[in-house]
This record gives C-alpha cells, structure tokens and sequence, in this order.
C-alpha cells in the first residue's frame, strides 16, 4: 500500500509540475548521486527462541551513492550503495543486540520522462544484504549472535527534478526484501524479517 500511494504521488506532482523539456538531459550516459538514504524496516520483525522473543529491529540513516547507465533515454542500470547502514535489535522491547547492516541493490528502472523537469522512474531488482558486527548487550552480552546474510528482490519508484541537463535532484523510496536466519551460540533461533522502505534524496550529476 505505501509504494501504491507513493507511486500515485509522484504521478500528480508529474502533472502538476508540467512536462517542461530539459535539452539533451536523455543524451547522458551515466548518472552518479550523493545523498542521504533512512532505512525504516516494517513493524513485526518476527519471534525467536519458539517465540519467547519479539524482535523488533531499529531504524537508520546513512549517506549513499548511486550509479546508472542508462542503456537507452528511458531505461537504466542502478547500483545503489551506502556507508554501512547500523540498526538496534530488540527483543521483548529491550535493545540486547545491534548489527551493522550493508545493502547493495541492482535494479533496471524505467524513466517516464527523460527530458522533462520532472522525471518519475520505477524500477525492480535484486538485493544482497551484508550483515556484519553483531554487538550483543544487556542480559545476552556474553552470547555468540549470527545474523546471517540475506538475499532477495528490491521495487523502487522515483522522481528526478532535473535542473538542466547535467544537474538533478532525487526523491525515492525502495522496497528491499530482507530476510535473515538467527543464531545465538550456534544454534538457530529464528528469523527475522526487516523488508525495510529505504527512503533517500539525493543531488546527481549526469555525464
């Protein structure tokens, strides 16, 4: 439902900003963006330990860069990195563990429209989440924690605000399908399941 009302959102900003052409802006090749990016994962992380424990993991922000080669005006590439991304973990309403988490993300994404001032773009892809430093506090401070590395699909939707044909501004919110495997002292606890939205805006320039 929050990528359906997003996407509906930037629809009528497209409209009511009106299709004012940028000259050459789809010539460009490659774009690269910095910027900031919020991990916000979803409520109800899951349960470990035959559901002793209700896990609720944390939100972060971070700055990130992306790169895209655009293949023909309307399609592109995207990579997305970031500065590794550090997220609490609770359990039962206790922070006891922290991760820190990395998420690089390849997406093919279509632009509406390249040469405008307003530009909204959708993409799909792929994600591989890193996820590396597990802290254990509080009552479990002295356990082993493993939270394993996950695999999944990523939807992204977008707008670029183009300032001429070399400078632009982007708000967007991802869909990352994030999914991992516990272990306390070895043994497997549970999952925890975080499928963030990953808000970001950016500053980009294309070349």
């Amino acid at each position: 439902m929050k990528m359906k009302a997003l996407t509906s959102t930037l629809a009528i900003a497209a409209l009511a900003l009106g299709a004012v052409g940028v000259a050459q802006a789809a010539d460009s090749k490659y774009v690269v963006k910095l910027g900031v990016a919020g991990v916000v994962p979803k409520s109800d992380n899951g349960y470990l330990a035959n559901g002793l424990f209700k896990t609720d993991v944390g939100n972060s922000v971070r700055p990130s860069i992306t790169f895209e080669y655009m293949v023909t005006p309307n399609i592109g590439i995207e990579v997305l990195g970031a500065w590794p991304f550090r997220n609490d973990i609770k359990l039962n309403g206790a922070k006891l563990a922290r991760v820190d988490v990395l998420p690089p993300t390849v997406s093919l994404q279509y632009h509406f429209l390249p040469d405008n001032v307003v530009s909204p773009f959708v993409g799909a892809g792929l994600n591989y989440t890193f996820i590396y430093k597990e802290k254990t506090m509080g009552a479990i401070r002295n356990y082993k924690l493993d939270v394993k590395n996950s695999f999944g699909l990523a939807a992204h939707v977008g707008v670029d605000f183009n300032f001429n044909k070399n400078w632009l501004m982007t708000l967007d919110a991802r869909w990352i399908q994030m999914r991992s495997d516990v272990k306390i002292e070895g043994v497997k606890e549970g999952k925890v399941k975080i499928d963030p939205i990953v808000w970001g805006i950016a500053v980009g320039y294309r070349f």
